[in-house]
């Protein structure tokens, strides 16, 4: 190696010890920014790219997980918020990290405003109250 290239070596390696930990960081940050909309009282599927070692959900109140097979969890909204849900592998290597947020479903749901109470009410041929979290209908 001449004297004149050994500058720019050194550079170089200036700027990938720098350079990159910055642009991996910005990826990781912008995936764990992304949000996951799921609506009340239904289940969203989510494929995980490996086998869960173990799945967690930060407020079980607002979200719940089923995990069918190693590879596959449904996310179901229970209640009105956000909270966080992690999947890692056996490892501890995150697998899913995701913000959800619990939202009104578009279709086929009105909010009927008395006062201060509220009602849910699911409309197809006709309307009927909603049933509330953890009860079937």
């Amino acid at each position: 190696m001449t004297a004149s290239a050994q500058p720019h070596r050194a550079t170089l390696i200036r700027l990938l010890l720098v350079g990159l930990p910055v642009v991996l960081g910005a990826t990781a940050a912008t995936a764990q920014s992304r949000q996951l909309e799921v609506p009340i009282h239904q289940a969203t599927r989510v494929q995980l790219g490996a086998a869960a070692g173990s799945v967690i959900v930060a407020n079980p109140a607002i979200a719940d997980v089923a995990v069918t097979d190693a590879r596959t969890l449904f996310i179901t909204g229970k209640a009105y918020g956000v909270t966080e849900v992690i999947a890692v592998d056996g490892l501890g290597r995150p697998l899913f990290q995701r913000q959800i947020v619990v939202a009104p479903s578009s279709a086929g749901t009105v909010r009927v405003w008395r006062g201060r109470e509220t009602t849910e009410v699911t409309c197809g041929a006709t309307c009927a109250p909603a049933a509330p979290a953890g009860r079937g209908s």
